[in-house]
């Protein structure tokens, strides 16, 4: 299990179970969503069965919020007085279409007041993209090229932890932590759909504490 490095309100708590297990420090049962690889964006604290979408926010405390992978990016966010969180899945497609800044939005505060971590995701140094890939991201945000490094021809390295604290930066989120992991060069740790094609995910979970009286 990895709990969060990021400095938070008290009443946000965060936890990455990296076999996927649900852990029973959880308040209540995770708001689980049938991911896409899309930008929707729910609700958790309304959300019912298992909503097709790719993000969730919560404002009431003891709604957990949850997003798996294995390889794709979890990201978390919350704000400074912990009034809010919310949990995103950044798969290529989702990064490269704004499910991050879908997420932001969402949560419908300032962004300089919101801070985000990223979880464990395939690295900069195994994560090998075709050029159709690489001009999906630079169709849509030419900044996002300083990510991609070419290693054989027609074939790139992609930095998902690089766009995504570019996209965050561009919606106005600069503290940004996280982000030192690498899925498929630790198989003793983590589950890594391009190294072993399992069905095996990891679970990153966000959600407020009841305050104090």
């Amino acid at each position: 299990m990895i709990v969060p490095d990021w400095p938070v309100p008290a009443q946000v708590r965060a936890l990455v179970t990296t076999r996927g297990e649900v852990d029973p420090a959880l308040p209540a049962s995770p708001a689980w969503l049938r991911q896409v690889h899309g930008t929707s964006v729910v609700d958790a604290g309304r959300a019912t069965g298992e909503p097709e979408a790719d993000a969730s926010v919560a404002r009431q405390p003891s709604v957990v919020c949850v997003v798996k992978a294995a390889d794709c990016l979890p990201v978390l966010l919350a704000d400074d007085v912990g009034s809010v969180v919310g949990a995103a899945h950044a798969g290529w497609r989702g990064l490269c279409a704004g499910v991050i800044e879908a997420t932001v939005d969402e949560m419908r505060v300032p962004p300089r007041s919101l801070m985000a971590w990223l979880g464990p995701a395939i690295g900069p140094k195994a994560y090998e993209v075709g050029e159709e890939v690489r001009e999906a991201f630079v169709a849509r945000d030419a900044r996002d090229a300083a990510a991609f490094v070419q290693n054989r021809p027609g074939h790139w390295l992609l930095d998902l932890y690089a766009v995504a604290r570019q996209r965050l930066a561009a919606r106005g989120v600069t503290r940004v932590y996280g982000g030192g992991f690498c899925t498929y060069s630790e198989p003793a740790r983590f589950p890594s759909y391009r190294r072993d094609r399992t069905r095996e995910r990891i679970a990153a979970f966000v959600w407020l504490e009841s305050r104090s009286p």
